[in-house]
């Protein structure tokens, strides 16, 4: 390691020297007025490396927690998230709660639009009204009805007008929102970004093209963007000076670099290229003992969905034969050796609290552990009740280095477990596989959901009938009753029961085998000794720059 470091720094200074040589006296290229003499170097510019491409960059429309992340450090919402994972009060200079928890009226700040136009409370009502216009049919509709706010259901599916929605702008600073039910976590929910405030004459100017560009792209947060288009491999932002809080952001700007290899990543790293990179495999031990190497958990859930519309993969025994069959110690140990964990569990680790003060895992039961003799067996019953000896499948996968390396494991195990089953893998860049999964133009799917907010249902959510991330079409009548109970109806005026009925929803779907968990992310992550205050989550916005310093 300490070779290693001599070299870098040899390199840094080479660099630098390159740097000075290129600006200083020495160069004889004539000067002009606008010619810049601060070295660019000089400029505190956060490198942050990404290892898959931001989706969409418009809060209503982004699924992905990459975009999530970008959209999230030139927007803000009512609420914030400080470093503790707590809600704090963000756009709302302060609130005012009903005693039954079911009003909020929000008092807003003084705060403005990078184009300079103030930030109203008619920009929440628009954002909030377009994420549940069936017109518009976001895939995240759904969590406007998961915050309780009035008539959300009622509005997604076109029964009542989006006006009806439970939000109204009772004048420029005064936003009030009604709920059907009081939501515990609703303020943690706030500072999503679906939630995020939309400035309805801009976006109407931008049209179709709302959110491809820097000029088609406006921001009331701690940076704006100044080079984006979609699929593109950089993104760069720079300090919001009109931002309310600018006094405190201390970075000149942003750089997210695109870079799916990890050893090009790390060579990044190691050259100065970057200040922030994700490790994986081997490059985790090389580099686990470096002062600037940090583990993080992160609440990531990694799944196989198997396609229940396709032929075979509607059998239980067939979905749970596949389910024990690949050795998951072996991928979180030999393959990711990044901090993740096996997944025995459809909700995971370190996500909420429930009313006894405990994690939800530390009271919830695990299943479909690998099991390869049991997974024999199941294989065995399943074809006998399919009338098959072979079946074949093929897996659609992200074309990342780590997931890749996953999915070829999973397929060497479910082969040599399960004679007669071959599986195929096809890799894609993941917004195609996330739009094929959506589609149903599958028959398995690697696939991950991170948390949205702090609560056990925003993963149980997912399997109910209809929902959009429901990829393998499974339903269950048991199923959707305890899920809408516990949204709004009995189960959720009593936080206990509740608590207990989500474990034995979870229970449901584990034994229906409705998904093939693998592993709960962990993060291997270099950041530079210079760099302090990032703040890194599990839920909802992976990582936070505002508090961040170089």
């Amino acid at each position: 390691m300490k070779k290693k470091k001599v070299m870098l720094a040899l390199s840094v200074a080479m660099a630098a020297m390159f740097t000075f040589a290129a600006c200083g006296s020495t160069d004889k290229t004539p000067t002009t007025p606008n010619t810049p003499t601060t070295p660019v170097a000089e400029k505190k510019v956060l490198r942050v490396q990404f290892d898959v491409e931001v989706a969409s960059m418009d809060p209503q429309i982004a699924t992905d927690g990459t975009s999530f992340e970008v959209i999230s450090a030139i927007t803000e919402g009512l609420y914030s998230i400080d470093a503790a994972g707590s809600p704090i009060l963000a756009m709302a200079e302060s609130v005012d709660k009903s005693a039954d928890g079911k009003t909020y009226t929000f008092k807003l700040r003084n705060a403005k639009w990078s184009d300079g136009t103030a930030v109203t409370a008619k920009d929440f009502v628009f954002s909030w009204r377009r994420l549940v216009d069936p017109k518009v049919a976001s895939e995240y509709a759904f969590i406007m009805e998961i915050a309780g706010v009035k008539n959300a259901v009622a509005a997604t599916t076109g029964d009542k007008p989006v006006t009806d929605l439970g939000v109204t702008a009772k004048d420029d600073k005064t936003l009030v929102v009604e709920l059907d039910v009081p939501v515990p976590y609703f303020e943690s929910l706030m500072a999503f970004p679906s939630f995020l405030p939309v400035n309805e004459a801009f976006f109407t100017k931008a049209g179709d093209n709302y959110g491809t560009s820097p000029a088609t792209l406006l921001s009331n947060g701690p940076f704006k963007i100044t080079a984006y288009e979609p699929a593109a491999t950089t993104i760069t932002l720079e300090k919001n000076a009109d931002y309310w809080d600018a006094g405190k952001v201390a970075l000149d700007g942003i750089q997210y670099q695109v870079i799916k290899d990890s050893q090009q990543a790390m060579l990044s790293y190691q050259n100065g290229d970057l200040d922030v990179a994700t490790l994986s495999g081997e490059q985790v031990e090389q580099f686990q003992a470096d002062p600037e190497f940090k583990n993080i958990v992160a609440g990531y859930l990694w799944y196989i969905s198997p396609n229940q519309t396709v032929k075979g993969l509607e059998n239980v025994n067939l979905r749970k034969a596949l389910a024990l069959s690949y050795d998951k110690e072996a991928i979180v140990k030999n393959i990711l050796k990044d901090g993740s964990i096996v997944a025995n569990f459809a909700v995971p680790t370190l996500l909420a609290t429930g009313p006894d003060g405990k994690d939800y895992r530390e009271t919830a039961d695990t299943y479909l552990s690998t099991d390869k003799a049991k997974a024999l067996e199941f294989w065995n019953t399943a074809k006998k009740e399919l009338g098959v000896t072979e079946l074949k499948y093929t897996m659609i996968v992200e074309d990342t280095e780590s997931a890749i390396n996953v999915a070829q494991f999973i397929q060497s195990e479910i082969q040599t477990t399960l004679p007669g089953i071959t599986i195929e893998l096809q890799t894609m860049p993941k917004k195609n596989r996330v739009e094929r999964m959506q589609q149903g133009d599958f028959e398995l799917g690697l696939t991950r959901w991170g948390p949205d907010y702090a609560d056990p249902m925003t993963y149980l959510d997912m399997w109910t009938t209809g929902s959009p991330n429901n990829y393998g079409f499974w339903s269950n009548k048991d199923y959707d009753e305890i899920i809408e109970s516990a949204k709004k109806g009995e189960l959720a005026l009593d936080l206990k029961a509740r608590w207990e009925a989500l474990k034995d929803a979870e229970a449901i779907v584990m034994d229906a085998a409705v998904i093939l968990p693998v592993y709960q992310k962990g993060d291997a992550v270099m950041v530079k000794a210079g760099v302090k205050g990032i703040e890194f989550h599990s839920v909802g916005i992976n990582r936070i720059y505002k508090n961040a310093s170089k």
